[in-house]
């Protein structure tokens, strides 16, 4: 493994630690989407964004530029998410790190799985993963990061 991927994977990993929601629910959900579909909207990107709590789907927008593509991406990155217990990009990264892919190896119709980057677990303190958040349109690291800052800037000024 190179010194880069593992510095990422790292990274990826504080993340993911260091995320969490003290709850969440229909109007976190609401103001998270929103938040990304304004950072979105800024910079003109051409995403689709995703929430869901458990099952449910809580918030969804495709912004000009995404395709009915990019909501296929979105439920395949989803299925990463609840089967691995991780963010889409951590459990890529990770297989990459070990020269591996997302495939039936690992049980998994990568028809129906994708280990790229974009969607993120929502973990709420005390429950662990309760939901995903997903971003589809860009590179994948580009995917990441767009959901990483909007969870962040959430977190760091919470809604009423």
């Amino acid at each position: 493994m190179t010194d880069d991927l593992t510095t990422l994977i790292a990274s990826i990993e504080e993340q993911e630690q260091r995320l969490v929601f003290p709850r969440f629910d229909a109007g976190d959900a609401w103001a998270l989407g929103c938040l990304l579909v304004n950072l979105a909207t800024e910079r003109t990107l051409p995403v689709a964004v995703d929430i869901r709590h458990g099952q449910q789907q809580l918030f969804h927008a495709g912004l000009p530029g995404a395709t009915a593509d990019n909501d296929a991406w979105i439920e395949r990155k989803v299925r990463v998410v609840y089967r691995f217990g991780a963010s889409s990009f951590l459990v890529g990264r990770r297989l990459a790190a070990k020269g591996q892919t997302l495939g039936a190896e690992l049980g998994v119709d990568p028809a129906l799985f994708a280990a790229h980057g974009g969607a993120f677990p929502v973990r709420v303190t005390g429950a662990g993963i309760i939901g995903v958040v997903t971003v589809s349109g860009l590179p994948q690291a580009d995917d990441h990061a767009l959901v990483v800052e909007a969870i962040e800037s959430l977190l760091l000024t919470p809604h009423q």
